[in-house]
């Protein structure tokens, strides 16, 4: 009584409706597998605004909040956390005096390069474990994987 989900299918047809379906599901569980297995020292919304500040930084609290898609009261409160961990520094805003620009403390720095290396680690357990016919299924997925992030929305 397995379906689709299971892994237990074989591969969709291009034309299957289900593949979207398919696709989201594997990738979020897989995400969530690997943020379990890591034993998550931060939750997910801290650990995706020391990457988007990683990639963008200095920003205002309210970039931040329009980049992860939140309120601005909620990211005051995950900036708060992240201060009060170490893992960030504001300093005043040059052009608004009434605001602050975060950026990565080296602690941050560090923190966000742990996490990659014991989150690469576990897949690459995982990928290890593959027959060797869906390691390479996955090898050629990945530019394909790389473009649908990188497609503009609509």
């Amino acid at each position: 009584m397995g379906g689709p989900t299971t892994g237990s299918a074989g591969p969709p047809d291009l034309g299957d409706p289900m593949l979207p379906a398919r696709l989201r599901l594997a990738i979020g569980r897989l995400n969530r597998r690997i943020r379990v297995d890591a034993a998550a020292v931060l939750p997910p919304l801290q650990t995706s605004v020391l990457v988007t500040l990683e990639e963008h930084e200095p920003l205002r609290l309210s970039e931040l909040a329009r980049r992860e898609a939140v309120t601005p009261p909620t990211m005051s409160r995950v900036l708060a956390a992240l201060d009060d961990a170490g893992l960030l520094v504001r300093t005043p805003d040059p052009q608004d005096a009434r605001s602050a620009l975060v950026e990565l403390s080296p602690e941050g720095r560090a923190m966000i390069e742990r996490l990659r290396t014991e989150r690469t680690a576990l897949l690459a357990e995982r990928l290890d474990r593959l027959a060797p016919e869906h390691r390479e299924a996955l090898a050629a997925a990945v530019p394909a994987l790389e473009a649908l992030v990188t497609l503009p929305s609509e």
